[in-house]
């Protein structure tokens, strides 16, 4: 640790290194994959996380549009921001998906803080919309659902802020909705154009 630059506590380690001083200490990065609940297995070299960098910033969203959820990852100290792809579909493991974004009107604008409830195939998923912060970063304001081999959701379920409650059926999967707060049935669903921008 060097006491001069403060390196031992500071609000934003960036600027420490923009004033030319390197914080990394090369510390590995690590990759764990969950097993079904009962421990984690070491894939940190396997996936190619296993570099060094000091990571404090991590991102996990659809960076490439295809239902799967990738990583950006952002090194303290320098180095490039890493995107670490999920290859588990491109490895011919299809799973089908759900994106839903959220239009308040009586809520909040962007539906933070509400409760999305899908039924397929037997199953139920529950998700709350609030947006993780991670280190100088922010998830993207959608809620992910991944169905397995549903190929759609039998019924979407949203709690919203303002209590309201809104119900879809025989939602088609693998694409990326909008829902608007307020409107009657699926007439509330417009479907995301890849590249086109939402309204805010």
């Amino acid at each position: 640790m060097d006491p001069t630059i403060d390196e031992f506590w500071v609000d934003n380690p960036w600027d420490i290194v923009g004033a030319g001083f390197n914080l990394s200490n090369h510390e590995r990065q690590r990759f764990y994959m969950n097993l079904a609940g009962t421990g984690f297995v070491d894939l940190s070299y396997l996936s190619g996380a296993d570099a060094e960098g000091d990571g404090r910033s991590v991102v996990g969203a659809d960076f490439r549009n295809n239902g799967s959820i990738d990583l950006i990852v952002r090194k303290v100290g320098g180095g490039a921001v890493t995107l670490y792809e999920n290859r588990l579909l491109d490895a011919g493991h299809k799973r089908h998906y759900l994106h839903v974004s959220l239009r308040g009107r009586t809520s909040n604008r962007l539906g933070i803080g509400a409760r999305l409830t899908a039924y397929a195939k037997g199953r139920q998923i529950v998700r709350e919309l609030y947006p993780l912060n991670s280190y100088m970063s922010q998830m993207p304001n959608q809620v992910h659902f991944g169905l397995a081999d549903a190929d759609s959701v039998d019924r979407l379920t949203i709690r919203w802020p303002s209590g309201q409650v809104q119900e879809l059926t025989n939602i088609r999967a693998d694409r990326h909705i909008v829902v608007e707060e307020g409107k009657e049935g699926n007439a509330a669903v417009e479907t995301v154009i890849p590249g086109k921008t939402i309204a805010p």
